[in-house]
């Protein structure tokens, strides 16, 4: 079967996409408003750019009214961002975190997690978060108009946070004690500690 993407809704797109585009990283990115409210939600369009500078991006899409999120306008406003990593065991809090709330609610407090300052930006990050990365915006480009439209988000790296507790004897992060979780098509989610090489 042949899929024209001018053939299918938004909506089916973006389900043959990420059903195919698997399994995902989940940036659980938080912000401040300009008010210093927090903002935390989840994004699965998300990877390292690059190390060199050290970059990433994520992608939020707009709201099915068409205006942008909360995480976007508060990143156009401040330039300012953190990605924190989502692990098996903050699965629970990134999922409340993802609830569609109004402009002006603490999305920390509406998942039940704690916030820890930043070493170099305004916004928090997670308190419990295996690890961090706090980024300034080095660009963000609207890719689609409307409801669902892309937007791209570039950040550079500027501090990352690391738990003593996922390091090995060597100060490295340790794949086999980092937990991380990946987005898979729908509501589904898989875990990363089958490994191979």
């Amino acid at each position: 079967m042949d899929i024209k993407p001018s053939d299918l809704s938004v909506r089916r797109l973006y389900e043959a996409m990420t059903a195919i585009i698997t399994p995902r990283p989940i940036a659980w990115v938080s912000t401040i408003d300009r008010d210093g409210v927090c903002n935390l939600a989840p994004f699965s369009f998300f990877n390292g750019v690059g190390a060199n500078p050290p970059t990433l991006m994520f992608c939020p899409a707009n709201r099915p009214d068409g205006t942008a999120k909360d995480t976007l306008a508060n990143i156009r406003a401040n330039g300012q961002f953190v990605v924190n990593v989502v692990t098996e065991e903050s699965f629970e809090e990134m999922k409340h975190s993802a609830l569609d709330v109004p402009a002006g609610e603490d999305e920390f407090i509406l998942a039940g997690t704690q916030k820890s300052a930043s070493s170099l930006v305004a916004p928090p990050r997670v308190s419990d978060a295996a690890a961090a990365m706090e980024c300034e915006l080095l660009t963000s480009m609207q890719l689609g108009v409307g409801p669902g439209g892309a937007n791209l988000v570039v950040g550079r790296i500027v501090s990352i946070y690391v738990a003593e507790s996922v390091l090995d004897e060597e100060h490295r992060i340790d794949p086999e004690k980092l937990h991380t979780i990946g987005r898979m098509g729908g509501p589904r989610y898989t875990k990363t500690r089958e490994r191979f090489e």
